[in-house]
């Protein structure tokens, strides 16, 4: 993995917590370039007062913003309301508020859009430190987003229009949006204004987050899917709001999209890479709903990989094959939702209403 630095990372702790992250970073085996539009994972400095962000030149890049929260230690309670603004103004993956005595020694607690707080607690053992900031980073170091699409405008005349299993998608968004499952375990409405709302709302259209999505097999080989940053209540227009997925590039890290010829289309949703791995493995399978929320005693993926990347899908992909009825499997995304496989979208429906819990359990 390539990564960078930017913002105002020369002030005196910003300073110190750059080159205990670059440190580790290079330890790990990653290669840091000096301009980091060439890098893939860019740490951004940025004053609580001014988060300003870094502006992406690429989709395929993860941003993890660092700034300095007020003087004082914070609970969960404290440092939610205080970051969760913050990460939505400096457009991030992920922010990282340091607080606490001193410059050497600081908390480092970790907001991110899906599910809220991490804490890292300062300590004297630097090494040690920074390796447990790492551990968090991680999972977007070492992860490749698969959100390009190739478009085809090769779909046949016959589904311009959609079909039944279009339609039942359709329906299913209505439920979807009924449920009322946005990706946070706290009141948002609260704590952001309606223009940081508005934020929050584009940093959703970047890579690696989506707001829950839907999908259902077509043939073998190919799957209707919602596409990326739609009103999931209102799924219609084929190539906009409904996509056909047909094959995945391998080459290019990307998935081939078959569309209507003289359509403007929309990316499709971003975790398409694991519906397609578990749909070309299961061939009993045909739908497939994920959404921001929990059931109680699921297994789970090991790591907090990021929506859209290859290796979430693949944890995925490796849950539902150990399953009993891969058909029927519920799997957790560690701090994230479920993925729930079915028969059919209405199946899946029917079979966990009234049993989704609204908050997803942090580890």
């Amino acid at each position: 993995m390539v990564y960078s630095f930017a913002g105002q990372y020369e002030d005196e702790r910003f300073e110190w917590f750059v080159d205990g992250l670059r440190e580790v970073m290079e330890r790990k085996g990653h290669r840091f370039v000096e301009d980091p539009d060439h890098a893939s994972l860019v740490v951004n400095c940025v004053p609580r007062d001014q988060p300003r962000p870094f502006r992406r030149k690429a989709q395929a890049v993860f941003v993890v913003s660092v700034t300095e929260f007020e003087p004082g230690e914070k609970t969960v309670q404290e440092a939610i309301p205080q970051g969760y603004p913050l990460l939505v103004r400096s457009l991030s993956n992920l922010l990282i508020g340091l607080t606490g005595p001193g410059h050497c020694s600081p908390d480092a607690h970790f907001i991110t859009p899906e599910q809220g707080h991490y804490l890292v607690k300062g300590r004297e053992d630097r090494s040690a430190f920074f390796e447990g900031v790492y551990s968090r980073i991680d999972p977007l170091a070492t992860s490749r987003l698969v959100i390009d699409n190739v478009f085809d405008a090769d779909l046949p005349q016959e589904l311009w229009e959609g079909d039944e299993i279009t339609r039942s998608i359709h329906e299913a968004g209505k439920r979807l949006d009924a449920l009322n499952l946005l990706p946070a375990p706290f009141p948002i409405d609260e704590i952001l204004s309606e223009r940081d709302r508005r934020h929050l709302k584009r940093l959703y259209g970047l890579g690696g987050l989506s707001y829950g999505n839907i999908s259902a097999r077509k043939d073998d080989t190919r799957f209707w899917m919602s596409a990326s940053g739609v009103d999931k209540s209102n799924l219609r227009e084929v190539g906009r709001d409904i996509l056909l997925v047909k094959d995945y590039d391998q080459e290019a890290g990307a998935m081939v999209i078959s569309v209507p010829p003289n359509v403007e289309p929309r990316r499709v949703s971003v975790d398409a890479i694991e519906h397609w791995m578990i749909y070309r493995e299961h061939p009993e399978v045909g739908a497939i709903l994920h959404v921001h929320a929990w059931i109680e005693g699921v297994p789970s993926t090991e790591f907090n990989y990021p929506c859209g990347t290859y290796e979430l899908g693949k944890a995925v992909a490796d849950i539902v094959r150990e399953h009993e009825q891969p058909s029927r499997a519920v799997v957790g995304l560690k701090n994230h939702g479920l993925t729930i496989t079915g028969e059919s979208l209405e199946e899946i429906f029917d079979r966990v209403e009234g049993r989704l819990l609204q908050y997803v359990p942090m580890s």
